[in-house]
């Protein structure tokens, strides 16, 4: 992020009342960092053993996010955890069409669908939240992904783009106005969940140390314009005021 860009978002987050007040005299770069109030939750988006080495559809370094997101724990009154959740034979798993491979694509009701190895089956130790998470004060596990033919890599909103998982009415219904995004993967769930949040109102920023990505031909690089463009801001857990 180059100084001009951070210099904006630092000035945004001051004018949602995220950040303390700056001296006049104050460094930006020393004083200006975010400190989330009792309108802002953290979203844990999938830290889950699948999604982990070991795990049926692991992403790269995806266990390194644990302990930084426990660190970042702290500094929030409100936190929402994510939980992929499939049925047997989802409609997301290659295996569930014949002739298809993992990462190859197929059409379904509601658009285009990447096809993943089975994961995250419901109720076994695959599914399961990453032994090391340690969020004290989250308040609310939103299951996704488990209707069968249906995908949801969104925390807000399953892959049709109609059908709402309830948590942007839960947050409104507690005064958040601001999230921050972490998690699995970058390029999917974390990035439609950002956007979809943004769909629903919310000041949104993504902590990008605080996620790992599949980076699926450019994936990445895709998800990241798109978050832009949608008024999604990046940042990096060293611009939260932690505990």
């Amino acid at each position: 992020m180059h100084n001009t860009q951070r210099r904006s978002l630092l000035k945004s987050a001051a004018a949602l009342g995220l950040i303390g007040g700056l001296g006049a005299s104050a460094p930006l770069f020393a004083a200006a960092r975010i400190k989330p109030g009792a309108n802002a939750a953290l979203i844990v988006v999938d830290v889950q053993n699948c999604f982990v080495d070991g795990g049926t559809l692991p992403v790269k370094g995806g266990a390194e996010v644990v302990p930084l997101i426990n660190k970042l724990a702290g500094s929030f009154e409100n936190i929402v955890v994510t939980q992929d959740w499939h049925t047997q034979g989802h409609a997301s798993f290659a295996s569930a069409h014949e002739g298809k491979k993992p990462f190859e694509s197929t059409k379904l009701s509601y658009g285009q669908q990447v096809l993943w190895p089975d994961h995250c089956v419901q109720g076994t130790d695959d599914a399961a939240l990453h032994k090391d998470l340690k969020l004290p004060t989250a308040q609310i596990i939103i299951r996704k992904g488990f209707h069968k033919d249906m995908d949801s890599y969104s925390a807000f909103e399953e892959a049709d783009h109609k059908t709402a998982t309830g948590l942007g009415g839960y947050l409104k219904a507690r005064g958040i106005k601001t999230v921050f995004v972490t998690g699995l993967a970058t390029d999917f769930c974390v990035a439609w969940t950002a956007m979809d949040a943004r769909k629903a109102g919310f000041n949104v920023y993504v902590i990008e140390d605080a996620t790992r990505a599949i980076d699926l031909n450019g994936s990445l690089a895709a998800a990241w314009k798109q978050m832009s463009a949608k008024g999604v801001k990046r940042i990096q857990s060293s611009d939260i005021e932690t505990v």
